[in-house]
């Protein structure tokens, strides 16, 4: 911690590019002393601004554009064996931090940018009423707005803080270079309360506002805060942090999510393929866009197939992931009437067919062998040639060989079907903090969480159902009992929020993951016939692929160095 907090203050500003200027383009480009940063009210805004750069605003992070949270669950596996994400999928968590480097992963990372973020915001805080703002920007009420996107970071980031490493120290005012910055860790309810207090006054009349123009759209909002308060009071109320099920923390978090959907200003967007893609949308509550991306790094070395001109599609989805797809009987217009999970007896499920008639939003999410893809079929079949003892393969896959996928699926949701090698056409593909759909599901989570009753069994189920309308998926049966609806939101989570950051943090959240993580990671053996089909078998994946997790790994370890640092002050999370 003592890197962050006892250092002579320079103001680095970061310049971020962008699809169009925004705030974060005006930063300046000197280093300044404070002195002359807070008495130029231009420049102290360009340093709040520089706490937004401290936030998680992308989504492959772990190393080098080739890792993130969906290949540490069981969403998918990294086909290149990836160092980082591969010490996690281990369960070698500290070898994670100090071999994957400490600015590209989800430990020392997020520790550093986090606190460093905070002491943005603290700073920032104690120097607002010294500022001498003009006359035009109290009218604007800019001061008071400041106030409150530097309430909200700070929120957001001791948020990102607890849900990886439980309760953290707590810093709410800037130390100087001769305070003792070596002090216990609080409680998770202390973080907890904390974060509360500071959304309580970002959502304050005067504070944020509900909307922005264009150039400071992105900037966090009252809703954000909103669905912020609402998401930590949710990890809150789930089983790892909630041991005694306490139903009062579940109707809490509940009322936080319904108070967003009251604002009766975000709703779904009509189309659930391009949500990622969009540069404003009805259901985004706040996003980082991102500008239209070249080839390379994140889609090169991440999830485009070789075969479509990626250096390495590392992004493979494992067959447990595609397994979560209901399948769906239609009727003659096409329309769907019935759906069940793929297990289900009568689902209509072919193992021989196993794309055909599943819930559209794995047509969205997932790329498969033989699905229509720029322009030609996808490719990941193998086909033994007897006459000449040898095999050929599709575009898209060879065997043992780590560029392509090791399960026979690419990502689909994180590629945007423009890119292709030496296309000059490009998309958006933006990060997304918060969409209205996730709020739904909160709120479907928690009121159905909060009390075995009929009222709210219906609410859990309306506001699922209203999820999966936007797909025409069927709703949920209405005879459910509570362990079924909570069995279906898990389920549902996982398919509309797939690859988004959330089934990682979600599995950990309800104390799922040594039991699903344990499990077999399994992919898919596909073999093209003389005749053209093709014969699917599901497969156990090699041993590099499967994954550990034991009781300990609820937390993350706490960086040693920081550990070591402060003299046994600062106490490591057991079992690390």
């Amino acid at each position: 911690m003592r890197n962050i907090y006892t250092f002579i203050f320079l103001f680095v500003a970061l310049v971020f590019s962008s699809c169009k200027k925004d705030f974060l383009d005006r930063t300046p480009s000197a280093d300044l002393d404070e002195e002359k940063v807070f008495k130029d009210p231009a420049l102290a805004i360009a340093y709040a601004d520089n706490a937004y750069n401290h936030l998680i605003d992308d989504y492959a992070r772990f190393n080098a554009h080739r890792g993130t949270t969906a290949q540490a669950s069981d969403e998918a596996v990294s086909g290149n064996t990836d160092v980082s994400v591969r010490t996690l999928n281990q369960g070698l968590f500290h070898d994670h931090y100090e071999r994957g480097g400490a600015q590209l992963n989800d430990i020392g990372d997020i520790w550093d940018r986090s606190y460093a973020g905070i002491r943005i915001a603290n700073v920032m805080l104690s120097k607002m009423n010294s500022i001498p703002w003009t006359d035009s920007q109290i009218q604007a009420k800019t001061p008071q707005r400041i106030t409150g996107e530097m309430y909200f970071i700070r929120a957001f980031l001791y948020f990102e803080l607890i849900k990886r490493f439980g309760g953290v120290p707590i810093y709410d005012k800037p130390a100087s270079i001769f305070d003792n910055i070596d002090i216990p860790r609080n409680s998770y309810q202390e973080c907890v309360d904390l974060i509360m207090t500071d959304l309580d006054k970002a959502v304050q009349v005067d504070a944020l506002p509900d909307d922005y123009n264009a150039s400071n759209y992105g900037r966090a909002t009252r809703g954000a805060a909103m669905a912020l308060r609402a998401r930590v009071l949710l990890y809150a109320a789930s089983p790892l942090n909630n041991p005694t099920n306490d139903l009062t923390k579940w109707a809490n978090a509940a009322a936080a999510a319904k108070a967003v959907i009251d604002m009766n200003k975000y709703s779904l967007q009509a189309t659930y393929n391009d949500i990622m893609n969009m540069s404003t949308s009805p259901e985004y509550i706040m996003i980082k866009i991102r500008p239209p991306r070249v080839i390379d790094g994140f889609l090169l070395d991440f999830v485009m197939s070789p075969g479509s001109g990626g250096a390495q599609g590392s992004m493979n989805p494992t067959q447990n992931h595609v397994d979560m797809y209901e399948a769906v009987k239609t009727d003659g217009t096409g329309a769907i009437v019935s759906s069940a999970p793929i297990t289900t007896a009568g689902s209509g499920y072919d193992a021989q067919k196993p794309f055909e008639n599943r819930d559209p939003r794995f047509y969205a999410n997932i790329l498969y062998n033989n699905v229509s893809w720029q322009g030609r079929n996808m490719g990941m079949w193998s086909q033994y040639n007897a006459a000449s003892n040898t095999y050929t393969y599709g575009a898209d896959f060879r065997p043992n060989n780590i560029i392509y996928s090791a399960t026979r699926y690419y990502c689909r949701k994180m590629w945007p079907e423009v890119y292709v090698r030496n296309a000059t056409q490009r998309a958006l593909f933006n990060f997304v903090f918060f969409r209205y759909a996730e709020v739904l599901l909160n709120y479907a989570e928690a009121i159905n969480e909060s009390g075995d009753n009929a009222t709210n069994k219906e609410e859990a189920r309306k506001y699922v159902n209203e999820v999966r309308s936007r797909v025409g998926m069927p709703n949920l049966a209405l005879t459910l009992t509570q362990a079924q609806l909570r069995d279906a939101i898990v389920r549902e989570r996982a398919v509309e929020l797939a690859f988004e950051d959330f089934r990682w943090y979600d599995l950990i959240r309800w104390k799922k993951a040594k039991e699903v993580l344990n499990q077999p990671q399994k992919g898919m053996d596909i073999v093209r016939n003389a005749n053209g089909s093709f014969t699917y078998n599901v497969i156990t994946l090699p041993n590099i692929y499967q994954k550990k997790f034991d009781d300990h790994m609820y937390l993350y370890p706490i960086p040693r160095r920081e550990v070591f640092k402060s003299n046994g002050i600062l106490k490591q999370n057991l079992g690390w």
